[in-house]
């Protein structure tokens, strides 16, 4: 998985660059830095597919071969009525909103009660809870080539702490937003959150930009929930469709913890989202929803990860794809149940609905159990609507578009309709809709 020396080159410049152009950094932070460069350094992107299962079926070649420039300064502004227009909005949400991966204090109206602020200001004013968090869900050593980039150039991002016993009133966004600087870009978003214990919390992650530029966001996410914490958590991918974006999400959960997740993925030209949750201690749960929608040539990667560490924990990952065009999608992931974990109770669904014949799917989910007096199982299916169900459509005298609209929003909204911010449920009903608007069933009809 080396990658060649001159594509090594392109990065080393702009990380040089970065170094040089800071000063009174922690020696820790420093320190950090210089490891995931040296990890980036020998290992590069993940090219090579043979023997790497993470990435089998998704060629990570374009991203690599591509020349993305790195702004020091972050370069590029968004007026309040452009962020509203591209994104999922509420004035009712508290939110930090980072453009171009840098923090946007005119966009942002931080919540009160917590500590919401920018990763930058939070190294400067309570390092000592960074350090106690930052990467150690995603070491350089261990991590790969996308996660020690972006802790390679990790400078900027959103920190969350939630304090004992405080429940946020209403949903927190972190908004990461791109604008189109003329040529291809990249940022580097970074998101920490930290649940103290019995602490509660919903957070609205998202990441949009405009149609058709050409970037790449390389985007890391790390959640600790202590014990008895809880977070309901939605990743929002609505970058353009010439865009690149690889988001990794690490998740930490501590004894009787809730994690609860749903992710909506409109598809990016190569789009990937990694996520793993570690249930740490005995009664923690993990509910994982997710929708995917890829058309044209899109490419749409979830590779999902559950790790039972500990006995009497529950999880259920329960994700839909919706595939047209010559789009491409794959689900992969295990669920892991380590010695000891007794009383696991797991389940994990891929539903894929496949709209045209170009379209292509690859699901592959697994389990690995090495525990007794377990409870798991998992399944995948893909196909088209039956011509039963269309038939029963156009009988009621739906022409052939309004059918399928009306049978893909019952395949979407079993999904969607676990989303139980309301105006954020309503904003992603639509939003479905607009995307698969015009989409019709010729063949079915």
């Amino acid at each position: 998985m080396t990658q060649a020396i001159a594509t090594i080159d392109r990065y080393l410049d702009d990380f040089r660059a970065l170094e040089a152009s800071l000063a009174g950094e922690p020696e820790w932070l420093r320190a950090l830095r210089d490891r995931a460069w040296s990890r980036f350094a020998e290992i590069g992107f993940p090219t090579a597919r043979r023997g790497n299962e993470p990435w089998k079926y998704t060629n990570a070649g374009p991203i690599a071969q591509a020349a993305f420039a790195h702004r020091l300064d972050g370069a590029g502004a968004l007026a309040f009525r452009d962020a509203r227009r591209i994104a999922p909005w509420d004035d009712a949400w508290p939110r930090l909103v980072f453009v171009n991966g840098r923090y946007d204090e005119a966009l942002s109206s931080p919540p009160e009660g917590v500590q919401a602020m920018s990763l930058a200001r939070a190294l400067r004013e309570d390092g000592a809870l960074v350090e106690a968090h930052l990467a150690r869900q995603t070491p350089p050593d261990e991590a790969d080539g996308f996660v020690a980039l972006n802790t390679a150039f990790l400078r900027d991002g959103a920190f969350v702490h939630v304090p004992a016993g405080v429940e946020l009133d209403a949903p927190l966004h972190l908004l990461f937003l791109t604008t189109d600087e003329g040529q291809p870009a990249v940022s580097y978003p970074r998101v920490l959150v930290v649940a103290a214990p019995n602490s509660a919390a919903t957070i609205i992650e998202s990441y949009a930009g405009p149609a058709g530029a050409r970037y790449l966001t390389d985007a890391v996410t790390e959640m600790t929930l202590e014990d008895g914490a809880r977070i309901d958590h939605y990743r929002l991918l609505l970058e353009g469709g010439d865009s690149y974006h690889v988001g990794t999400s690490r998740v930490y959960q501590g004894q009787d913890s809730s994690f609860s997740s749903a992710a909506f993925e409109l598809g990016n030209a190569i789009g990937r989202a990694d996520l793993r949750v570690t249930l740490d201690a005995p009664g923690g749960e993990c509910h994982l929803n997710g929708l995917y929608i890829t058309k044209d040539r899109q490419h749409i990667d979830n590779y999902i990860n559950i790790d039972h560490a500990k006995p009497n924990g529950a999880s259920r990952l329960y994700y839909k794809g919706i595939l047209d065009g010559h789009s491409r999608a794959v689900f992969g992931g295990t669920v892991l149940v380590r010695p000891g974990a007794m009383k696991t109770d797991s389940y994990q669904e891929d539903k894929n609905l496949v709209l045209s014949e170009n379209a292509e799917v690859d699901s592959k989910p697994s389990l690995e159990i090495y525990a007794d007096d377990v409870k798991c199982g998992h399944g995948a299916t893909a196909g088209a609507f039956t011509e039963d169900a269309m038939f029963y459509m156009r009988s009621r005298g739906l022409d052939v578009e309004a059918a399928t609209q009306l049978l893909i929003r019952g395949f979407a909204g079993e999904i969607l309709d676990r989303v139980a911010v309301a105006s954020l449920r309503t904003y992603l009903e639509g939003l479905t809709a607009e995307t698969l608007r015009g989409v019709t069933l010729g063949a079915a009809a």
